[in-house]
């Protein structure tokens, strides 16, 4: 598939020819790019030292681990979409039950979770902003996120104005220098490489260190599973990114994608012909996928490494007080003069994270109007992304202003609710929806493709487990946190609003007959 036409989401037109070279293979690394620069920002910065600073190296199998199983997510997820032009969502519509009541489940919790993400990305910079400034006590701390709504407006009129073109090339730029500099600063540090890679590869138990109750009791009054399940839901990122990661198929022009749905017949051409060009793009988002995790892993070794060698012997952890000055000490550590260096690192990897994260709502949005209503999601693309922008950048800006509020008034030294108030979004993006995307891969395999193209025997078992496996810590992530009533209530409300909702609107709903790109 040398020519595609015009994309039907972003209106941008993409073609390109199928490498011919193994080694041309790696120049399809982009969409990739911008997955790992979102966990990077969140994931690796604050969590991966946070872990290594509470647990040591043996965090690091977790990381591992979770990565591997997110992985062969993505992989199946995009496989489907280069070989069929279909997205998930899409598929979601064919699912038992009124027509449409995942994706508008879906869309509830994004309206929710989306803007708690975003203002915890704004939280961080302003965190990181007001540390720089030496502001940090002002108006009891709630100075942060003053500066975390300033940098949002900024970036939301960056986003307003751009788009999946220049995202791509920011996170590839960003994502090449940290890695070339987490690299150097693990060879300086030589950590216990024996320990690092027993850690890595052997599954050891977790518990708190002793000391940890007296210097932060916020954290050890929580369940290791609730910490440990935190860090599920943020490194390798989270199942809203994997579902914009799919639609980036379409931008990409991949096998399938940029030309739309395959018919049954196109779907047998394909199947009957080994060397299809469509099945041979199927090895892209492999390609990409596999690039963009091996540097999730490399990012996780690298700070898990600083945090246990630095932070830890210190009895200092990264929280809301310390969100991202801490891990300065990496590099201070090797020399005074790599503050700056670090900080500008630091901050343009967040700016990075945040403006892909709005780029990410944008896509969800336009990938769910054009799977339920393709000729409406067409008609009102752009009105669909302003309003997407206005409410994640309102809903988020509502949140850090109450936050403010609450920080900067009352008695001085009060707990900050940043991460009281991510960690139950971050539970069902980052982990249930996960295990949930995991069996809608087996499901859409099984029904909607030919034999010939089905999942490799070893993949449907990998999404297999990778199900079940988010769902349990999911589950028992909720149980153990003390937002259960809330979150689990809420769940269950916006379960039953989006069934109704979509029995009512089962005649706006794309009917299951007429296929659209």
């Amino acid at each position: 598939m040398d020519e595609t036409p015009v994309t039907t989401v972003t209106g941008e037109s993409r073609s390109g020819d199928l490498p011919r070279r193994p080694l041309d293979w790696l120049k399809v690394f982009g969409p990739g790019a911008i997955i790992a620069s979102l966990t990077i920002g969140t994931g690796e910065l604050i969590f991966s030292s946070r872990g290594g600073a509470i647990f040591g190296y043996r965090i690091l199998f977790l990381f591992i681990v979770i990565s591997l199983l997110k992985w062969g997510l993505v992989v199946a997820s995009s496989r489907h979409m280069v070989l069929t032009g279909v997205h998930p969502y899409r598929r979601m519509l064919d699912l038992p039950g009124p027509r449409g009541w995942l994706p508008m489940v879906l869309f509830l919790i994004a309206a929710v979770c989306l803007p708690i993400w975003i203002c915890f990305h704004s939280g961080v910079l302003g965190n990181l902003t007001a540390w720089m400034t030496g502001t940090s006590q002002m108006l009891g701390g709630g100075i942060d996120y003053l500066w975390g709504a300033a940098i949002l407006a900024l970036v939301v009129t960056i986003t307003a104005l751009r788009g999946y073109s220049t995202l791509e090339r920011i996170q590839l730029v960003i994502v090449a220098a940290m890695v070339v500099s987490a690299g150097a600063t693990l060879v300086l540090y030589n950590p216990d490489w024996l320990g690092l890679f027993k850690g890595a590869v052997v599954p050891q138990s977790y518990a708190y260190p002793p000391w940890l109750s007296a210097e932060y009791p916020l954290i050890a009054a929580q369940p290791v599973w609730v910490e440990t399940t935190r860090y599920v839901g943020v490194i390798g990122g989270a199942g809203f990114d994997y579902l914009a990661y799919t639609s980036f198929m379409r931008d990409k022009a991949w096998g399938q994608a940029g030309a739309g749905p395959a018919s049954p017949e196109r779907l047998a051409e394909i199947a009957a012909d080994p060397a299809h060009p469509v099945r041979r793009w199927a090895r892209a988002p492999l390609v990409d996928c596999s690039i963009s995790f091996l540097v999730v892993v490399a990012f996780s070794a690298v700070f898990v490494a600083s945090g246990t060698l630095i932070l830890g012997p210190q009895h200092k952890i990264p929280d809301e007080k310390n969100l991202l000055n801490l891990q300065a000490e990496f590099v201070t550590g090797i020399h005074p003069w790599l503050l700056p260096l670090y900080v500008a690192g630091a901050f343009l990897t967040m700016i990075g994270t945040l403006y892909g994260t709005m780029e990410i709502a944008c896509s969800i949005a336009g990938e769910m109007a054009h799977a339920v209503n393709h000729k409406f999601a067409v008609r009102h693309a752009r009105r669909i992304r302003r309003v997407t922008i206005i409410w994640c950048a309102v809903g988020a800006c509502a949140i850090l202003l109450l936050l403010f509020a609450y920080q900067s008034t009352g008695a001085a030294g009060k707990p900050r609710l940043l991460l009281a108030i991510l960690t139950p979004a971050n539970l069902f993006t980052g982990v249930l929806l996960c295990g949930l995307l995991c069996l809608l891969n087996l499901w859409m395999d099984r029904k909607f493709l030919p034999k010939a193209l089905r999942l490799p025997g070893w993949l449907w078992l990998f999404n297999l487990v990778s199900g079940f496996v988010f769902l349990g810590l999911g589950i028992k992530g909720y149980w153990d946190h003390e937002s259960r009533p809330y979150a689990i209530g809420s769940l269950c409300v916006m379960l039953v609003v989006a069934t109704v909702g979509a029995h009512l609107a089962g005649r706006w709903i794309a009917p299951a007959n007429k296929e659209k790109p």
